[in-house]
């Protein structure tokens, strides 16, 4: 059973080798590894051209101009030619047994009944090329709970068609775009499962060259969206998101304006701690 795997790229041609040749050495062999080039001015391009011609399972896109990690991610899915698709970061690894994994566990839920909208794993955090952590998550998750957390992480493991059916990346959001299209994937097919084995490399070296930066600017007109496109019943679900852009990941400082945002939505006690804790913070 073939799984497509989706790669977006730009300028980083010898961590996308490591990318690649990690999906390309898997224990189940039906892959199909789609690259798609996202404005790269590096040598990219000739590496993608020899690298397809010695193995065909290979396939990849140029765009001459950079559209984002949303847009690139869209075109490899709809040209995807596997039953089951996922998605790997130019920065990060798979260890040889995800693929394999992964369907043998969707095969086995679908044999009791149990029927995920997708699979998701815990990763191995990596930091100048050394193990420093691996992730805690749920064992599912719903889409109620994405709005205090994304809970699922940077990729899903889902047939084609959930990726197509839920609508594909919104390549409008500045930032979490993840998130936003997780919470769209298990808001219409219901909870995410976790196959809890790390099978996973992600790579948290601080960088500047990222395909997609998360600035505050960012994270405020990703939160205006996903609220104007999630939130619109419920006030309690935009300071959950709200508080999302303080969080020790982004290390952001809410200033008087954030209260005052924030307040305007409700009195929320629990809230009102949590955004005082990230206003101390040192």
């Amino acid at each position: 059973m073939r799984i497509s795997v989706y790669i977006p790229t730009k300028n980083r041609r010898q961590a996308l080798e490591k990318a690649v040749d990690s999906v390309l050495n898997q224990t189940h062999q039906d892959v199909e590894v789609i690259v798609v080039s996202d404005g790269s001015t590096d040598d990219t391009e000739q590496y993608l051209q020899q690298k397809s011609a010695a193995d065909p399972r290979l396939k990849f896109f140029i765009k001459p101009q950079s559209e984002g990690a949303p847009a690139a991610r869209n075109l490899a899915i709809k040209s995807a030619t596997g039953e089951f698709i996922t998605g790997l970061d130019d920065d990060d690894e798979f260890l040889p047994n995800r693929l394999a994994l992964m369907l043998d566990y969707w095969q086995l839920l679908e044999r009791h009944a149990i029927h995920p909208s997708c699979l998701y794993t815990p990763d191995l955090i990596y930091r100048d090329g050394k193990e420093v952590a691996q992730s805690k998550k749920l064992g599912n998750v719903s889409y109620e709970q994405l709005f205090e957390f994304n809970h699922v992480g940077n990729q899903i493991f889902a047939p084609k068609s959930t990726f197509i059916e839920a609508g594909l990346f919104d390549e409008a959001m500045p930032a979490w775009q993840d998130m936003e299209f997780f919470f769209r994937v298990l808001q219409k097919f219901g909870k995410a499962s976790l196959l809890d084995i790390p099978t996973q490399i992600m790579d948290d070296t601080p960088r500047t060259d990222r395909i997609s930066i998360k600035s505050r600017a960012r994270l405020e007109q990703a939160y205006s969206r996903f609220v104007s496109k999630h939130c619109q019943d419920s006030k309690r679900n935009a300071q959950q998101l709200f508080l999302q852009m303080f969080s020790r990941y982004y290390n952001n400082r809410p200033n008087f304006s954030d209260w005052l945002k924030f307040i305007k939505l409700g009195f929320w006690p629990k809230g009102l701690l949590t955004l005082l804790a990230a206003t101390l913070r040192t």
